[in-house]
Formats: C-alpha cells, sequence, structure tokens
C-alpha cells in the first residue's frame, strides 16, 4: 500500500544518493504527480530533513549531504507512541536497561523536529505501575508540546456526573492509573492543581505563552494522589477515578 510515510521514505532514498533529481524524474521514479513529488519533499522538511530545492524550469531536489536516513520515517504521533511505550517498559522493568538505551538510541537518530517531540514527550510524560490504556495521541501530543513550550491548553470538561465546565490549565503531567490516562494540572479559574480524564476532554485548544511555570507542590504526583491530594499525612487508599476532593482549604479537589 502506497502510504504518504512509505512514499516519503522512498523520496528520502533516492535523495540521499547525493544527486539533483528533477522534480520530472522524482515523479517517474516514484509514479506519482510532479504535485505530489512537491508536497512530499515539503513533507520531508516538515520533518527537519534538509532539502534543498532549485526553483524555475527543470526545477530540482537534492538532500544536503550531511544528513543520513534514520530507520524508520515517523511522524511525530507515532514517535510520540514509541516513545511513551519505551516510557511505559522502563517503568514496569526499572531494572532493563535495555529498555532506557533503546529509547536514547532512537532519539539520537531522528531529525531535529522529531527529536525535540520525543525529548519534549519524555519530560511531560510520567508512568504509575498500571496496565496499559487506549490514548488520544494527538490529544496527547497537543499537552505535551504544551508542557515543553509553557503554555496553557483551554477545553470542555465532562465530569463523572456529566456537568461540563470549561477550562484553562497550565499542564504539568499526564499519566496512566487504572487503566485511564489523567492530566495533572493547574486549573488557573479555580486556582489549584486538579486532576482531568484525558477522554472527558474535549476541543482542547493551546493558549500561547510561555507562563511563569508552577512547581508541583507535593513530594510526588504518587503521594498526591494516595493521600486524599495532598490532605492526609499518611498514604490511604486512592480516590474513585472521578470524585470530588473535600473542600478543606487550601488543599486541592478533583473535579
Amino acid at each position: 500500500m502506497d502510504t504518504p510515510s512509505s512514499r516519503s521514505l522512498r523520496l528520502l532514498s533516492l535523495l540521499q544518493s547525493g544527486r539533483e533529481w528533477s522534480t520530472g524524474e522524482l515523479a517517474s521514479r516514484l509514479q506519482v504527480s510532479e504535485r505530489t513529488v512537491r508536497r512530499d519533499a515539503r513533507r520531508l522538511r516538515d520533518l527537519g530533513y534538509d532539502v534543498r530545492s532549485r526553483p524555475g524550469p527543470g526545477a530540482g531536489y537534492r538532500l544536503r549531504p550531511a544528513v543520513r536516513i534514520p530507520p524508520p520515517l515517523l511522524s511525530s504521533d507515532e514517535v510520540s507512541t514509541i516513545i511513551t511505550s519505551l516510557l511505559v517498559l522502563e517503568a514496569w522493568m526499572p531494572d532493563d536497561a535495555a529498555v532506557g538505551s533503546a529509547r536514547a538510541k532512537l532519539q539520537q537518530v531522528l531529525p531535529p523536529g522529531l527529536r525535540h517531540r520525543a525529548e519534549a514527550t519524555a519530560i511531560s510524560t510520567q508512568i504509575l505501575h498500571q496496565d496499559p490504556a487506549p490514548l488520544d495521541w494527538t490529544l496527547a501530543g497537543s499537552l505535551t508540546d504544551a508542557v515543553a513550550a509553557g503554555a496553557h491548553v483551554h477545553f470542555r470538561y465532562v465530569d463523572q456526573h456529566g456537568h461540563e465546565s470549561r477550562r484553562t490549565v497550565q499542564p504539568y503531567r499526564h499519566l496512566l492509573r487504572r487503566r485511564h490516562w489523567y492530566l495533572v494540572g493547574y486549573d488557573i479559574d479555580r486556582d489549584g492543581w486538579r486532576i482531568f480524564r484525558l477522554d472527558r476532554m474535549h476541543s482542547i485548544r493551546t493558549v500561547p505563552g510561555p507562563y511563569r511555570p508552577r512547581a508541583f507542590p507535593f513530594d510526588s504526583i504518587d503521594h498526591w494522589l494516595t493521600t486524599d491530594f495532598g490532605r492526609g499525612g499518611r498514604p490511604s487508599a486512592p480516590a474513585p477515578a472521578d470524585s470530588p476532593g473535600r473542600r478543606t482549604p487550601p488543599a486541592p479537589r478533583r473535579r
């Protein structure tokens, strides 16, 4: 099946030869239109490859000689998928050095744009010791980029009772807990730390920043979750996924 990813990989392989290719030659080799060649070349640039073009009649393309082809050609969402999967394995098998080594090697061979996404995903994701659960990678990617850029996110949120609210949050981490993915962040309008189920977040958009980063004021997310969101002195059984916390100030409450 001729997908954009597989076609772009074939285009990259041709450009790796070091010679300049005319648009017509590339179209003939790839059995696509010249318009598709231009679109695929632009896609390679967006992924961070230094594809040079010569405009005008007989326009051609070449790859900067120092660039080497990494083993895979991946989209940003696919990179987030792989990095998060490796983070899950690292959390479940902390003594297995091969997992961390694989993630480090993957990041080294990615082009600059995808390497930034990989590094941002590793920074913004925390995996607890839980079984895997479905994740909206586009949503996770938006949160990842917001954490890396120091931006806020705005979204509609529907709680366990079906009540809808609009939230503006400074995201801190998204995490896996009890087979659900959650966002931990600082709710700007409610002036406190909150936790949101990702599958109950809708119409998310980034609010450009950067803003002053807020330090997470608890020992760890694990401790925060198991001590009634920081209220209890000793760990207790975790609260149900969407149960509201008590209103005792100044500690945060669940919504």
